[in-house]
Parts: C-alpha cells; sequence; structure tokens
C-alpha cells in the first residue's frame, strides 16, 4: 500500500484527494473552490478534447467561440433558466475603476448569448441546422467544491444546435447522449446508464433532459454528460426565428449539451486503486515507462543501449532519433508511440531518483506498462514487462516486445477496466418494491436501486430530504407496474442514488 495514500476502505474521499495529490493531477488555487490542473491532469483532458472533438466534428458540428461575460438581462429573458442558475452566479459590477450601466454574469453557460447570437443569424429555413460547440471554462459558485467534481470555475465543452423541427432536434438530443455514451464506456472505460432525466432534475430552460450516470467505486453515481431539448423556449426567449418552406415565419428548435472535467474525477474513482492512479490506455498521456536500472557507467552504457534497440523495435528508428536530438541525457526522455494521439513511451533516464523510486513514481500516475531492464536483462536478451492493472511481471525476450504485441496488451487492459468496473456495478444494482426497503437500503449501503416509480416534485423532494437518494435517470423499454412509493400505475422504472 502506497504511504502517501489512505485506503478507501478507511477513507473513501480522502483516498479520492490523496490519488489526485500523489499523481499531481491538480491543486488548489488561491481562490476558494478553483483548482489549478497541472501538466498529468491537463493532458487527460487533452485526451478526452481529441477523442469528443473527433466525433462531434465526424457529424458535422463546428467549434466557435462565445464571450465569458454576459449582460445580466439575457438570463432574465428564460425564467425558468435565471432561477435555476441564479444562486451559482459570479457577478461582475463594476470594470475599468466605475461601476457598470449593466451588471454582467460571469458565464455559468451559454444558452442565452448563443441565442442572442443565433437570432441574428438564422433568417431562413435553408441556415438551419446551426451545428456549434465549443470548450471553454464556465463559473459557478459553489459553496462545496472537490477536485474535479465540483469546482467554481472548470473546463467543459458545450454544444449548442439550431433545427427546423422538434424530430431533427430531438433526434440531435438523443444522437449526441449515445456519442457521450460510447465515449465513456469504449474510451474511459466506464460502464453508465443512459437515460431521460425527472422534471424535477432537468436543465431549468430544457424540455427533456437526458443524462449518463456512471456508479464510482463506493456505491455513489456521477452524472458524466447531459443533453437537452431545450424546445422552442429559448428560440422564443431571444426571439430565433426563421421562415419556414411554408413561408411562414417559425421559432427554431434548439439544444445543449456538454461534458466536462468532471470526467477526470471520474477515472480516477472509477478506477484507481490504494496504490494510486489507474488509467485506461484509450486516454492514458504515457503509455510505457521504461525503467533502466544500472550501479555505473559501464552498465548505464550498456542498460541504455539495449534500451534503444527496444525503441526501435517499437516506435521506429526514425522516431527515437528525432526524441534523442529533443532530450537531453539525464532526463524523462519521449517517443511518440502514437503521432496523431500525442500518447508516449518515456525512459526515465534520471539520475536523482533510484530504481524504486522510479517505478512508484510512474505507477502512482496510472502508467499502463512498465518496463524494466536491467544488467541481468541485457545479458539474457529479455526485459520485464509489468501491468499498472493486474500488478503483475512477465519476463519477455527483446524480440517479443513488438508495437504490436504492446497494442494487444493495452487493449486488453482497455476490455479488462471496463469488465470490472461493468461487474461492480453489477453487482451493487439492486431490484427494490417498496419505499421502506430503499429508506432502509440508503441507511446503510450505497448502490443502484431499480423501481417502478411515477416521478413527481414532491415525492422526489421527500426521497431525498429522507434518504439523501434522487432518480439518477429513467430507463426505457422496462414496461408499466407500479410506484413504490404511491402504488399509482408507473410507466417505466428509474434509477435511485446518491449522487456526488
Amino acid at each position: 500500500m502506497a504511504r502517501n495514500i489512505t485506503p478507501r476502505e478507511k477513507d473513501y474521499s480522502q483516498w479520492y484527494l490523496d490519488v489526485i495529490n500523489a499523481a499531481e493531477l491538480a491543486d488548489y488555487a488561491p481562490v476558494r473552490g478553483c483548482m489549478v490542473i497541472r501538466p498529468l491532469g491537463y493532458a487527460l483532458w487533452e485526451a478526452i478534447q481529441r477523442e469528443l472533438d473527433r466525433e462531434f466534428k465526424d457529424l458535422g458540428h463546428q467549434n466557435a467561440y462565445f464571450p465569458l461575460f454576459i449582460p445580466e438581462s439575457f438570463l432574465r429573458k428564460e425564467a425558468e433558466h435565471v432561477e435555476g442558475f441564479a444562486p451559482e452566479c459570479a457577478v461582475v459590477t463594476h470594470g475599468g475603476g466605475e461601476a457598470l450601466e449593466e451588471p454582467l454574469v460571469v458565464r455559468p453557460t451559454s444558452e442565452t448569448v448563443i441565442g442572442h447570437m443565433y437570432a441574428q443569424w438564422i433568417h431562413s429555413w435553408r441556415d438551419l441546422p446551426v451545428l456549434i460547440n465549443q470548450w471553454v471554462n464556465v463559473v459557478r459558485w459553489e459553496k462545496r467544491t472537490r477536485l474535479f467534481l465540483r469546482t467554481s470555475e472548470f473546463l467543459w465543452q458545450e454544444g449548442h444546435t439550431a433545427h427546423e423541427t422538434d424530430a431533427e432536434a430531438q433526434d440531435e438530443t438523443l444522437r449526441i447522449l449515445d456519442v457521450y455514451r460510447r465515449f465513456a464506456e469504449e474510451v474511459l472505460a466506464v460502464p453508465v446508464l443512459a437515460g431521460q432525466k425527472t422534471e424535477s432534475e432537468r436543465f431549468p430552460g430544457a424540455v427533456r433532459t437526458y443524462c449518463i450516470e456512471g456508479m464510482m467505486q463506493d456505491g455513489k453515481a456521477l452524472q458524466m454528460g447531459t443533453s437537452h431539448h431545450l424546445g422552442q423556449n429559448f428560440a422564443r426567449a431571444f426571439n430565433i426565428r426563421f421562415e419556414g418552406r411554408d413561408r411562414t415565419l417559425q421559432h427554431a428548435w434548439t439544444t445543449s449539451w456538454g461534458v466536462s472535467t468532471r470526467l477526470i474525477g471520474a477515472l480516477v474513482m472509477a478506477h484507481s486503486d490504494d496504490e494510486g492512479l489507474v488509467l485506461p490506455p484509450r486516454v492514458a498521456p504515457t503509455l510505457v515507462a521504461v525503467v533502466p536500472i544500472f550501479r555505473n557507467e559501464d552498465e548505464k552504457a550498456t542498460v541504455l543501449e539495449f534500451v534503444r534497440r527496444l525503441l526501435v523495435q517499437v516506435v521506429g528508428e526514425a522516431e527515437v532519433a528525432a526524441s534523442e536530438r529533443r532530450f537531453g541525457h539525464d532526463r524523462v526522455q519521449q517517443c511518440f508511440y502514437d503521432p496523431v494521439t500525442r500518447q508516449t513511451v518515456v525512459v526515465d533516464r534520471r539520475d536523482t531518483l533510484r530504481p524504486g523510486e522510479k517505478f512508484f513514481y510512474w505507477e502512482q500516475r496510472g502508467v499502463p506498462l512498465q518496463v524494466e531492464v536491467g544488467p541481468r536483462d541485457c545479458a539474457a536478451g529479455t526485459v520485464v514487462l509489468k501491468s499498472r492493472l493486474h500488478r503483475t511481471k512477465e519476463t519477455l525476450p527483446l524480440a517479443a516486445v513488438t508495437r504490436e504485441a504492446l497494442d494487444g496488451r493495452l487493449q486488453a487492459i482497455q476490455g479488462e477496466m471496463f469488465r470490472r468496473a461493468l461487474e461492480f456495478r453489477e453487482a451493487h444494482t439492486h431490484p427494490v418494491s417498496s419505499y421502506e426497503d430503499l429508506r432502509r437500503f440508503f441507511e446503510q449501503d450505497r448502490g443502484f436501486l431499480k423501481a417502478h416509480f411515477r416521478p413527481s416534485r414532491e415525492v422526489e423532494a421527500r426521497i431525498k430530504e429522507e434518504t439523501k437518494a434522487t432518480v439518477r435517470a429513467i430507463l426505457e423499454d422496462t414496461g408499466p407496474g407500479r410506484c413504490l412509493v404511491t402504488g399509482e400505475p408507473a410507466d417505466h422504472e428509474v434509477v435511485f442514488a446518491i449522487a456526488y
């Protein structure tokens, strides 16, 4: 067990913060509730951004940028929206040493300012659809914060689209929901439940909100992404109108959707262990860390030459030569394993750390594979390969350590991480048929409870007050039944959980 990490069983919340600190993902900023995202943490965000950005563009979306400051009057145009966000808004009242004529809200989300601009750009059905996304920061003045999961400022992407018909907007909403679901499961290796939110949980101003919900290792739910069908609410508030095919003036149908740096928190909580961070290979900035072991200059020369042969096998002579020009002899040498994803193989050539400290360093940063090479390995023509996930070692001949062999192991690790997380979720998901059973469960346990339920603001508020649990998603294709609280007919099952 890592000495600098609290065991999960002892204190899960402290374990989470310890893993982030040990991996150097983020740190606390001088402003309360804000965080500094350190290079490894930001590299994870870049990997998330890279994968999703490609998906969005493949569906025809374009990136743009909208202002950080929004006139306060914009938020008041959509009543439910301003009511939902008012407690979280940061407001600028002075600029340039003078009181502003109108206060400016620091962007909590961008439906209002984008709605204003769409009203200037959309005139005819021929202008539709408008498919825009932006990668930005937002500010929500949270009272209780936790690194990555809930901070006063965070990074996210927010897509905003406008459509000719209700059906097209609904299709877009569900299409993006499926993008998020596949990304969470195939890239982050986190199994998720996808479904609609109840009225009390939906986005302020939306007609329908859909979400993906993951289960963390403490049994709590984490909302990992949302997709909103906004209907014509914002179009009417901001006068987004167009001349239809029948020459009548119509309001557009709009959507919005987003994920944030909260996904990095999901990675930590879904996969990591008491030794530190564990990363799925699809997003790991470093895939393989090679640790040379030597006691003197002669051994160092022999081992590093052997390591060079290993690198040539894996990434090619040209990339090794380019890497040698970029890095000095006593640093962490990086070679691009994949120039497109910018994922690397590193050689830890630092003389300031002992081999054990190097192993510990890369282990706590979640690198999927480590390779140990010492004088005896060179003499035998072998290397020792260690899996971060399985914590097992195998001795392989140098000739067997090829790009294809590593790819196979990395793909197997990716699949195994998803299977482990799925098995954990299934083991902690239970049916429940009465409210008393639900209440007793959450008094002492955590997990997902499936039950037929008839959504109601009043009943949901009571459940949350008494159990801290909320409806995380309405499940489709589950068939009718009886509400576990009221006994009234209920069309679908829902998932209850205590959430972050």
